[in-house]
């Protein structure tokens, strides 16, 4: 079993982390180089305490899908998401988001393991765990940008109402 543990530092408060976090088209914009799409359960907008989602993207070079549960729920703190059908023997990602003074320190902790024994062992070590590191980080990267984006466009994403406040999409 790996684990990965990346810490993300936003000047925006963890409400709005946390939102931007369970957003599916926001996922879905910061996984354009994977083609990932969401095919099955909640497949745009905000997923929410114990609903899933099954994604269908390229990933090492095959087309996989991953059928994920939001099994925690505590808004606007901590969320849990786990595979239910997959490509590995276990998978679990949390999500914190801690309020700072400037704003937000979001956390990542994703615990995996590879199925096939010692073989899957290898793969965790030399490939998922630096694969799944990058893939992550553009993650992070993103709701980071949308998060502090001076001109609103986190609206987009937290809130259902978007279109009835035209002026914040200029």
């Amino acid at each position: 079993m790996q684990t990965i543990q990346l810490e993300t530092k936003i000047a925006a408060p963890p409400e709005r982390c946390f939102l931007l976090s369970l957003n599916i088209d926001l996922h879905k914009e910061s996984t354009s180089q994977t083609s990932e799409r969401a095919i099955a359960g909640v497949t745009s907008g905000l997923i929410g305490a114990n609903e899933t989602v099954t994604w269908c993207g390229r990933h090492l070079g095959l087309m996989l899908t991953h059928e994920t549960l939001i099994s925690v729920y505590e808004r606007p703190h901590h969320f849990q998401d786990i595979m239910l059908r997959g490509m590995f023997k276990c998978f679990a990602h949390d999500h914190y988001f801690e309020a700072t003074d400037g704003g937000t320190l979001m956390r990542d902790v994703l615990r995996f393991a590879a199925p096939l024994g010692p073989l899957g062992w290898l793969a965790e070590t030399l490939v998922l765990r630096r694969y799944l590191t990058g893939f992550l980080m553009e993650r992070n990267t993103l709701i980071k940008q949308v998060a502090e984006d001076s001109s609103h466009l986190w609206v987009r994403y937290t809130e259902p109402s978007y279109s009835a406040h035209p002026s914040m999409d200029e």
